[in-house]
């Protein structure tokens, strides 16, 4: 039997009626979504063993993930050295065990004591700050009309934090009835993630040709093109996240050691943690930091005030746009739109690792679109309205 060609196949109804319809693609593509999501909200319960899973897995993977493209390119420098492929591994693997034992008997014990005495602390703090809002609004007579509501939003906000440092402080209890499932999963992970992480970085070439070597031969350009893209936005991605966040640590302990703001090396850490979350995280670290600040008088406020300034400003002018660039070309409110979703679905994990993913999508999207582009002629440039404009243009 013979294949209609490709003249027949644009004459037939099927594509001029479908594939040449942006109304009707879009109309599908729509009722294709709400209908999978639909059907999945139907059957979520059958997905629920492999959602147990992969919640085990999923810890070990994204760890392994992480430092893949973190260690890659250390890999790939000593192995242009001359060393050998495996060896640059175990050298970059003792150089990491190392700097954990130096953090582990250094930094983790000071962060630990200074997080529990600021979150016994902390009520206290909120208080003091409720007070001084308060003798504030007395001494400012136009404020004194709000006084009711500004002084029930501060309550609020004192009783919670007085609940979040209680629970914090009995944590040993709480952790107690998920003992048995906490340490399986930090066990599975300790485990898992350096052998996973070796094979990575020591197999991830043969990995992705053997992968191509099971496509059929049209699909495997187009899918090594979607993974070298894929595989350059998320190293970009992850590794200026991570070189950032430790810069901003770095800067926000310094300075707020320099200014003897307490739990400074602490609140500079976190701060460093927190701005892997674009936009929102930086902002969300200065909570406790102005805290802490109002408590300590209005002094150390400007201190706390210029420090963060002059952060933003060396963040957003030099350190930023030399390590980051403009790698992901996503815009500010898909991003906060992104963050704001993920967050309420998946939590904290949802909030770290949506943006990564989301310009992984994109990236597909993208190609998919590019192909669709192609096939339904849709987006090609009419020669001849071409012509005929430029004849109105030039008799204008």
């Amino acid at each position: 039997m013979n294949r209609p060609s490709e003249k027949e196949f644009k004459n037939s109804l099927f594509f001029k009626w479908i594939l040449n319809n942006q109304a009707v693609i879009a109309l599908m593509i729509t009722f294709l979504v709400f209908l999978t999501i639909f059907i999945f909200t139907k059957i979520s319960f059958m997905f629920k063993p492999v959602f147990d899973f992969l919640a085990v897995l999923i810890l070990p993977l994204v760890i392994s993930g992480l430092l893949y493209y973190l260690l890659k390119p250390m890999v790939t420098f000593l192995e242009k050295r001359g060393i050998k492929r495996v060896t640059a591994i175990l050298s970059v693997f003792t150089i990491i065990i190392l700097l954990l034992i130096w953090a582990m008997s250094s930094f983790i014990p000071m962060m630990s004591n200074q997080l529990r005495h600021f979150m016994e602390d902390l009520p206290s703090y909120v208080n003091k700050v409720q007070m001084e809002t308060s003798s504030f609004i007395d001494h400012n007579p136009w404020l004194k009309s709000y006084k009711g509501e500004i002084s029930s939003m501060l309550s609020n906000i004192s009783s919670q934090a007085v609940s979040y440092a209680e629970k914090f402080s009995k944590n040993v209890l709480d952790w107690a009835g998920n003992l048995a499932s906490t340490v399986a999963r930090v066990t599975v992970a300790t485990i898992m993630a350096p052998f996973i992480l070796f094979y990575l970085l020591r197999d991830s070439r043969n990995m992705k040709n053997g992968f191509l070597m099971v496509l059929p031969t049209k699909l495997r350009q187009p899918t090594d093109r979607i993974l070298r893209e894929m595989n350059s936005q998320m190293s970009g991605y992850v590794q200026g996240q991570i070189i950032v966040a430790i810069t901003v640590g770095v800067i926000f302990s310094i300075m707020y050691s320099i200014i003897g703001l307490r739990y400074g090396v602490t609140l500079g850490i976190i701060a460093g943690v927190l701005n892997m979350v674009p936009y929102l995280g930086s902002f969300v670290a200065q909570i406790p930091v102005f805290t802490l600040a109002l408590v300590a008088g209005p002094v150390m406020v400007v201190k706390v005030a210029i420090v963060f300034v002059i952060e933003q400003t060396l963040e957003g002018r030099f350190v930023s746009p030399l390590v980051l660039g403009n790698k992901l070309s996503i815009h500010p409110i898909t991003i906060m739109f992104i963050l704001l979703t993920s967050g309420a679905m998946f939590g904290v994990w949802g909030v770290f690792l949506s943006i990564p993913i989301y310009a992984s999508i994109k990236v597909v999207v993208k190609e998919l679109f590019d192909w669709y582009k192609a096939v339904s002629g849709l987006y090609t440039v009419d020669v001849v309205t071409e012509e005929r404009s430029e004849e109105v243009k030039n008799v204008e």
